[in-house]
């Protein structure tokens, strides 16, 4: 007589289950989870992200999830953190003051475009928190702390373009950022009303290479003298 179901038995006992995959290797089962909720809450918001969605995406279950990260909160909260960490992290890597004035300015515009088309699920999430009126951003003091740094170092690149002369003396790093930031955020958020109603694709690469051009030229004509 075949013992299939003692078979089976066998073979389960010795598949490692989801929960011993996780505590010896916890770093990677983190990074599982985190990833697997970014593109959850990217696709669907706060509201409707899911958290059995989020661990099947991740290949565990919720109890790990709830182990790793607490609650479906937290667990937002944690993403919106990192993927802030990522831009400033990577702004951080361009080194704009050791560049001159202009070419720090242009740098970062550049960058910050490119990082906005590489990176959606980070604009998706932008959205998302905005609908929300910031209520989870406002509760961490780790994004205060890498946005001063931003701040900082975009004010030193100001200070030395007007001791230059190149920059207007009422140069303000916020307004700076903001327009950089503005001009490659509605672009993209609102790429598909816009194509619609003007009838071009916005998203064609020679548009998009167009567009890329004007941010910088928008950006230093707004502070050279």
């Amino acid at each position: 007589m075949n013992d299939s179901g003692g078979n089976r038995e066998k073979k389960q006992a010795r598949r490692p289950s989801t929960e011993r995959t996780a505590q010896r290797d916890p770093e990677r089962t983190r990074a599982a989870i985190l990833e697997a909720a970014t593109r959850e809450f990217a696709e669907n918001g706060m509201g409707g992200a899911r958290v059995d969605a989020i661990a099947e995406r991740a290949g565990t279950n919720k109890r790990m999830l709830y182990h790793y990260f607490g609650d479906k909160e937290q667990l937002y909260l944690k993403v919106l953190e990192e993927a802030y960490v990522g831009i400033r992290t990577a702004e951080r890597a361009l080194h704009i003051g050791d560049r001159s004035p202009e070419e720090g300015i242009s740098e970062l515009a550049l960058f910050t475009w490119r990082y906005f088309l590489q990176h959606p699920e980070f604009l998706s999430l932008l959205g998302t928190e905005n609908l929300h009126r910031a209520r989870w951003l406002r509760q961490s003091v780790r994004l205060k702390e890498l946005h001063s740094h931003l701040i900082g170092e975009l004010s030193q690149v100001l200070e030395q373009g007007k001791k230059q002369g190149v920059f207007i003396e009422t140069a303000d790093p916020l307004h700076v950022y903001l327009t950089i930031a503005s001009l490659g955020y509605f672009y993209l958020s609102n790429q598909f009303t816009l194509s619609t109603i003007f009838g071009r694709d916005l998203i064609e690469p020679a548009n998009l290479n167009a567009w890329e051009k004007h941010i910088v030229h928008v950006t230093l004509a707004s502070i050279r003298r």
